[in-house]
């Protein structure tokens, strides 16, 4: 009988944690350690390809025999690439800006297979509307929600929900940083169903 692969989540993000325990697979957690900076004239899309592959690849160092799975997300919004906000003023900022205007998301993600260096990556979108915000549903959001490692600061699994006016989107896991829909595909056809 051929012992079962170990499945590594190359992420510290609990929302990705929760979304990949509802494939009831067992997996280990192992956080990347990787500048995010974009690079010069760095398109979203190429942005988050390459870090979901070079987070999946810093995790093989340490897990040569695993499949491997990383993601990577930014918010853009008027031609303007948003990462993480990191701090609470910049929290401010990125939710002023989006006010009233559609922001499109862009998921990289990457399943990598150490043990033989084969990698399947693919790109997901979401488009979020946000409502139109005051000042004081911003603040009152952030004290409560504080989502300084969310794109965009909008947690949409929790209180981020009350920004939205409407999505468009295949799969909502997406939005929240890990597509599902696109993973178990992957995770067939490295020869791990979720479904086996």
């Amino acid at each position: 009988m051929q012992t079962p692969r170990q499945l590594i989540l190359g992420s510290s993000s609990k929302p990705r944690q929760a979304l990949l325990q509802r494939l009831q697979l067992p997996f280990e957690i192992a956080a990347p350690d990787v500048d995010e900076t974009p690079l010069p004239n760095e398109t979203p899309s190429e942005l988050v390809y390459r870090l979901a592959e070079i987070k999946a690849r810093a995790v093989a160092l340490k897990y040569p025999d695993a499949l491997i799975i990383t993601a990577d997300q930014v918010g853009v919004l008027d031609n303007q690439i948003l990462g993480k906000p990191l701090t609470h003023k910049n929290a401010i900022k990125q939710l002023q800006q989006a006010s009233g205007k559609r922001m499109q998301f862009f998921i990289g993600l990457c399943l990598l297979d150490a043990r033989n260096q084969t990698q399947q990556i693919a790109l997901e979108t979401f488009d979020v509307l946000y409502r139109k915000l005051t000042p004081d549903q911003i603040q009152r959001y952030l004290k409560k929600e504080q989502p300084l490692e969310c794109a965009g600061s909008c947690k949409a699994e929790g209180l981020g929900i009350a920004l939205i006016e409407e999505f468009q989107g295949k799969d909502f896991s997406a939005l929240i940083g890990l597509p599902l829909i696109r993973l178990v595909s992957m995770l067939e056809a490295a020869g791990l169903s979720p479904l086996a």
